[in-house]
């Protein structure tokens, strides 16, 4: 059947359609800006956000697989309640939903504990689901790229227990997988969570001495002091959420993104292949 994809003009959402299509799957997007959502013919599009209850039904006829990534807004959680009504209403049984790692755990973090809290919908709600905890996007350093080139200082407050950052090709195609996984079973499959983390558990120290080393020039780590982050981040986003993404990092330093026993290899065997490296990422960002 065809599979509803939302979020699917950003990093993630765009490759989960382009893994899914690849794999011969029917598609259908929901986007506010359907310009930007340039699939080709194979895909269909239909016009509107998660507040739009009528665009919602629509998107939602004929539909029983839900890939569902709502963006970190102000009112992420209201989307995410009325999507997953509108859903069960229309016959959708089965969903990937796109949460966050320690979504359970790190409840002051506002998007985090938004998180967690669909994920205890979609369990009470009898949905068949599998939920994706990523760790920190490898693709948000592109955010600090001009910091880390110009300035020689390693930004982002990630601390000393190590974070697993993951790449979102990687998401997208654990995502795509579940979703035909979910999609093509006889009946309702039991929900899982997945973490998905990348190779290397990297410091603040960690992050600099790669960089260090591609650029071949010394690359300092900018402490762990979310403050000067929190600025950074209020020149180009609204404060309330510059100071969410304070929040986050704090968590980051007493906490870190370390995976659980497990966890790398369950992906590399989903994936059949190995997950894709920091370091890599960086040296084409470097490039």
């Amino acid at each position: 059947m065809t599979i509803l994809v939302t979020g699917a003009t950003g990093r993630v959402g765009r490759n989960v359609v382009q893994q899914l299509t690849q794999r011969g799957m029917s598609v259908r997007v929901l986007t506010r800006d359907p310009a930007k959502a340039d699939f080709g013919s194979g895909v269909e599009v239909v016009k509107g956000d998660l507040l739009d209850i009528d665009a919602l039904r629509t998107a939602f006829s004929g539909i029983r697989t839900l890939f569902l990534l709502n963006a970190v807004t102000g009112d992420e959680f209201t989307q995410a309640i009325i999507t997953l009504n509108v859903a069960r209403a229309a016959g959708v049984e089965r969903v990937v939903y796109l949460s966050v790692f320690d979504a359970d755990r790190a409840v002051n973090v506002p998007h985090f504990a938004i998180k967690y809290g669909a994920e205890r919908m979609l369990e009470t709600m009898g949905f068949s689901a599998t939920i994706l905890r990523p760790s920190y996007f490898i693709d948000n350093e592109v955010m600090i790229k001009d910091v880390i080139l110009n300035h020689a200082v390693y930004p982002m407050p990630i601390g000393s227990k190590g974070v697993a950052m993951v790449d979102a090709r990687d998401i997208a195609e654990v995502a795509a997988i579940e979703l035909i996984r979910r999609d093509q079973a006889p009946g309702k499959l039991p929900i899982e969570t997945i973490n998905l983390v990348g190779p290397d558990t990297l410091t603040g120290a960690d992050a600099a001495a790669i960089w260090t080393e591609l650029l071949g020039r010394p690359v300092a780590y900018g402490g762990d002091d979310p403050s000067g982050f929190e600025a950074s981040m209020a020149t180009f986003m609204p404060k309330w959420m510059a100071y969410e993404m304070r929040v986050m990092a704090e968590r980051y330093v007493s906490d870190g993104m370390v995976p659980a026993e497990g966890d790398r290899e369950r992906l590399t065997a989903l994936l059949g292949r190995p997950l894709h490296a920091y370091r890599d990422f960086a040296a084409a960002l470097a490039a």
